[in-house]
């Protein structure tokens, strides 16, 4: 095959610019670079300066004209946000032409309608780029472990706020100092609600568990908290007693599924989650990313690396399209798709309620220091069916003592209907934290 594969590249900011210079520049990369070209860009802006030169007979500013160009036969999407993207790359799709994307957002939300779109159409979309930047998950989870029963997913997949909450824990600096400075840094976008709430990491989580689990699931059903309200205090105490702070992504099989819903139960959910030091997570520090994988007959297996930023994102994105261009120069159809490589869900999953699941604890607790508190408290946990790992008292002064516990693996309808009652206790002035564990 002599004639270059056509790219049309929707987008043309941070990421999108990395993929046209990896492009651009096909010497010392992999030969397969050097047999892809762009044909068509879309920018939102045509008088802003470019950090790369792109011919001007390339450029428009309406999207459209990259999805229809019939010299474009693989269109890459790294826009962002639901619209209009989504419908781009419906689009593209239906007029028979692979997509690759970095759209977390979309695919969490809009993965099932797409990939059957895809399946349908028989082009591929790959998302190798919307989880993790340069760390390769996605085609891992879909071929290199495709044979094993996965157990758990667990990961550190926002790289602002791991950049925060190891400055937390490292030199004690305050939240609000580090998001400020994370901003500076770009690590931080000027609105930084969808990575300090949680909201980036549930859109990749929901992503990976619909991989792991062969299913996909409903994004607006997984728990979310994110780390704005976690409390410098809460750190150093978990440090004290030998965890780390992180924001995790959890996505695990539950029990048996009931009878009246044979679909497969998940628990997945985003929270800071006290990690002890011995867990191969812990000492992920930085704007680094890292996923374990937990499955039968693996055991655990884990991925490390940049989770974001120009490089690595744009690496992820010419990766998947390299994976089209290779099955096109071998003379296959996009017809005769490769079932590794496609999108597709077999099962029925669903997100477990929130009380059915089970997870370790953190609590701290601000009382009267007055004898027999812990006694008290510790006897509503056990009436609770709550089983204690540890109990220490903190920093007694006039404002009260500081009871942190620990608890062993508990279901969570236990320790809320516990907490419920230590709260009303005379002695008790506030629950001050309630962390998981792991």
């Amino acid at each position: 095959m002599n004639e270059k594969i056509g790219i049309g590249l929707l987008g043309l900011g941070t990421v999108g610019t990395g993929v046209a210079q990896i492009i651009s520049s096909p010497e010392g990369r992999h030969p397969l670079v050097s047999k892809i070209q762009l044909k068509r860009v879309a920018v939102k802006d045509l008088s802003k300066a470019r950090a790369i030169s792109i011919p001007p007979q390339l450029i428009t500013q309406d999207p459209l004209e990259v999805v229809e160009d019939p010299s474009v036969e693989l269109v890459v999407e790294v826009m962002g946000g639901i619209e209009p993207a989504k419908s781009l790359i419906l689009k593209a799709i239906k007029s028979g032409k692979s997509v690759v994307t970095a759209n977390k957002a979309v695919i969490a939300r809009h993965g099932e309608e797409i990939a059957s779109a895809a399946n349908e159409a028989g082009v591929y979309v790959l998302i190798e780029a919307a989880v993790g930047g340069g760390i390769p998950i996605i085609e891992p989870l879909k071929q290199s472990l495709g044979g094993n029963k996965i157990k758990k997913v667990t990961g550190i997949i926002n790289g602002t706020t791991n950049y925060i909450l190891t400055r937390m824990s490292k030199e004690n600096a305050d939240y609000s100092v580090v998001l400020k400075e994370a901003q500076e840094l770009g690590y931080a976008e000027a609105d930084p609600m969808a990575d300090v709430e949680g909201l980036d990491a549930a859109d990749k989580i929901s992503i990976l568990s619909g991989l792991a689990f062969g299913g996909t699931i409903n994004r607006s059903s997984v728990p979310t908290k994110g780390i704005s309200t976690l409390q410098n205090r809460d750190v150093e105490y978990a440090n004290k007693l030998g965890y780390e702070v992180k924001l995790l992504a959890i996505a695990e099989r539950t029990e048996k599924a009931k009878d009246s819903d044979p679909s497969l139960s998940l628990a997945v959910r985003v929270e800071p989650t006290l990690l002890p030091r011995e867990h191969p997570l812990s000492g992920v520090n930085g704007v680094n990313n890292a996923i374990v994988i937990e499955g039968d007959p693996i055991g655990e297996v884990m991925f490390y690396g940049p989770g974001a930023g120009a490089g690595p994102t744009a690496s992820a994105v010419v990766a998947d399209i390299l994976n089209i261009a290779g099955i096109k120069i071998m003379g296959t159809s996009d017809t005769d798709l490769d079932p590794l490589l496609s999108a597709f869900s077999w099962r029925k999953c669903h997100v477990a309620e929130t009380r059915e699941t089970l997870q370790k604890n953190y609590i701290r607790l601000i009382a009267k220091d007055s004898p027999g508190v812990i006694g008290q408290i510790g006897k509503i946990f056990g009436k609770n069916t709550v089983s204690i790992e540890s109990i220490v008292q903190f920093d007694a002064s006039d404002s009260g003592a500081e009871i942190v516990v620990i608890t062993h693996e508990v279901n969570k309808g236990c320790i809320s209907d516990a907490l419920s009652e230590i709260k009303n206790l005379n002695e008790v002035k506030k629950l001050a934290s309630h962390i998981s564990c792991l």
